[in-house]
């Protein structure tokens, strides 16, 4: 694991001086709604190409932080390709069963930008060639089964295979967080906790996928509830820091 220790901004200003060309009023719109738990789909996803330099932190006081945290996606292995199909539930159970914990939103916030409050881990500018995004979208024809069930099942295997971007952690070099975290964006979606939050809500999504995603440090997709689970999730596991 790798140790995130430092100063915290709960309330930060990024400013997007350059949106993709595909992102249009419209899908402005639409992706307000859907951030706030409303109908609706979105034509395109925001994403930014590139922000203000730098961040600005907007709290009166930064919040002193130290946890442990996954180097790569799970299974925490180097060169092996991260789990997905997997629900918040399960991804909660898998870390518990080594002794860890789901991480927490603002700890992945913080492993993620680090004190410079990066909107991507690599910087501010976005970039498919540091980290796994931006790939073309794949239509899923039907609905899946979670993970071991689908493996199990020859037209879930298959229908799979074709939605299956996944690359194996760690195999871009300079997706690489201040801390030296891997792949906190892009590749998979990612399972955190909510605190404050009562079940089935307590479930966040978190640093996105290989698609064509936001795929930030920041941005929390809050509508997905504790039993879903999708060919791009996945999750990493934090644990607090030892006293010495």
């Amino acid at each position: 694991m790798v140790l995130v220790a430092g100063n915290y901004c709960p309330e930060v200003a990024q400013k997007c001086v350059e949106h993709a060309k595909e992102w249009t009023k419209e899908s402005r719109r639409m992706q307000s709604a859907k951030d706030r738990g409303e109908q609706g789909r979105t034509t395109a996803s925001e994403r930014c190409l590139r922000y203000e330099e730098p961040s600005q932190c907007l709290s009166k006081q930064r919040r002193p932080m130290k946890f442990c945290v996954d180097r790569y996606e799970w299974p925490n292995q180097a060169g092996e390709l991260p789990r997905f199909l997997v629900d918040w539930y399960e991804a909660k159970r898998s870390c518990e069963s080594v002794g860890k914990r789901l991480c927490t939103e603002t700890e992945f916030n913080f492993a993620c930008e680090g004190e410079a409050m990066l909107p991507y881990s690599y910087g501010y500018e976005r970039a498919p060639e540091k980290c796994h995004l931006d790939k073309p979208y794949r239509k899923r024809e039907t609905k899946l089964r979670p993970y071991p069930k689908c493996m199990q099942n020859p037209a879930c295997k298959a229908q799979l295979a074709k939605l299956d971007q996944r690359e194996p952690a760690g195999s871009r070099p300079e997706c690489r967080s201040p801390f030296g975290v891997f792949d906190l964006n892009g590749n998979v979606n990612e399972w955190v906790e909510l605190p404050g939050k009562e079940p089935p809500n307590r479930s966040g999504l978190k640093g996105g996928w290989w698609g064509p995603v936001r795929s930030r440090c920041r941005p929390t997709v809050t509508f997905h509830k504790e039993h879903d689970y999708g060919y791009e999730v996945g999750f990493r596991c934090c644990k607090d820091a030892p006293e010495r």
